[in-house]
């Protein structure tokens, strides 16, 4: 087991494992006060203070979602318990249809718990959260909201990230025998493959459609360096989800984007030796700029599912 050098007051370096590293990390995410408008999303070390948000927030279901994990990770009905009381806080989100978020918000949690428990409320929550999902899914465009604000400049946008909310979609037809939620997922997959990739397979992260015409009409970012360049958390957000997306089709199609996806990724010359990119890959800036760990988190769980597709042992590596 791997150790961990620290400096300490007394005795000069104490060695903590890194298991015992984890198991502190986990009583302190087990023993943070938590209510409806206080969940936790972020830390700053330099401030030392949580950054809290309300449960309409994209991340509110993953500090729920991470107690559930933690539950089949440890087996301590206290992580159990506290992931079912911060699971109740997001409930209301079953029914926000501002939002294309709601796979990140009730898929992260009630899903997460749905799978430990089986509770027959925590799928009715599911079923609810991706009816109200479809209410923004456009039948000329083929795909699925993203945003609602800047609808002047925007006619009907649609950003890569939103791949990651079809899982819901996919497990909603799941458990409730309605296929129109994954019918749903693959039209919106389907436009997501035709529209958001360049031929380096590098991801546009917003594709603006018109509505009439149901045709690409614009690509350019909200989030990256420029319209033309490479967000590395938006690329991860495809490679995560079209390796989902083949989870549940079986279409090779989509397992082939993921691969062209991740190949993109681990050859670019601005990805450093530790995995972790740049917040952008093409940022002139580099090396001189922020990395992005949530980019290497996403597709690091990837390439976990894509080593079982494939039995690649380089994607484990």
């Amino acid at each position: 087991m791997s150790c961990k050098e620290i400096p300490h007051k007394k005795e000069g370096i104490l060695r903590i494992s890194a298991d015992s590293l984890l198991q502190i990390r986990y009583q302190k995410f087990l023993d943070y006060p938590i209510d409806s408008i206080s969940i936790p999303r972020s830390y700053d070390p330099k401030t030392k203070k949580v950054f809290k948000v309300a449960s309409k927030d994209w991340t509110s279901g993953f500090y729920p979602g991470n107690l559930w994990q933690l539950y089949k990770l440890t087996g301590k009905p206290a992580f159990k318990s506290k992931a079912m009381e911060t699971t109740d806080y997001i409930e209301q989100e079953k029914y926000n249809d501002g939002t294309h978020d709601m796979g990140f918000k009730i898929y992260c949690s009630f899903g997460e718990g749905y799978v430990v428990t089986g509770n027959e409320k925590y799928k009715e929550v599911i079923i609810e959260s991706a009816t109200t999902l479809v209410t923004r899914f456009n039948v000329k465009v083929g795909s699925i909201r993203s945003w609602d604000f800047n609808k002047d400049i925007w006619e009907f946008p649609v950003i890569i990230d939103n791949m990651m909310n079809l899982e819901l979609l996919f497990e909603a037809t799941k458990i409730s025998g309605d296929s129109t939620f994954h019918k749903i997922a693959v039209q919106h997959a389907n436009s997501t493959l035709k529209n958001h990739f360049r031929e380096d397979n590098s991801s546009f992260h917003v594709v603006v459609y018109d509505t009439v015409t149901g045709r690409a009409k614009d690509k350019v970012t909200h989030q990256g360096y420029n319209d033309n360049s490479s967000w590395s958390r938006g690329q991860a957000w495809g490679i995560y989800g079209f390796t989902m997306c083949y989870r549940y089709t079986g279409n090779s199609v989509y397992l082939e984007q993921a691969r062209k996806s991740a190949e993109f990724y681990l050859k670019h010359n601005s990805l450093s030796e530790d995995g972790i990119p740049f917040w952008d890959f093409n940022d002139p800036s580099i090396p001189n700029t922020i990395k992005d760990v949530s980019a290497a988190t996403i597709v690091a769980s990837a390439f976990v599912e894509l080593a079982n597709f494939t039995n690649e042992k380089a994607y484990l590596k």
